[in-house]
């Protein structure tokens, strides 16, 4: 492996999370996620509700300082029950 391809860190980092839309579904999540990224911008935030209203995409863009804090973040959202997909 010669490293091509691979992130260099710091560096801007997107995570897009899908779940069932509820104001608790958003309040897990983004308490989630100022755990792992403290200086969130919210400015950087970005929600789109399904054509049908079932599932709710919230993008987040983070300043990701390490793949240790990318991959925790991950598990941590891809360990809530109200989470469905975590991309």
């Amino acid at each position: 492996m010669n490293g091509a391809g691979l992130l260099q860190f710091p560096t801007d980092y997107p995570i897009k999370v899908l779940g069932r839309p509820s104001a608790e579904f958003r309040a897990r999540i983004h308490g989630i996620m100022l755990r792992h990224a403290p200086d969130l911008d919210v400015g950087r935030i970005s929600e789109r509700l399904s054509t049908n209203g079932s599932f709710l995409a919230i993008s987040y863009v983070i300043r990701a300082t390490s793949r240790e804090q990318v991959t925790a973040l991950a598990g941590d959202l891809s360990g809530c029950e109200q989470v469905l997909m975590v991309i």
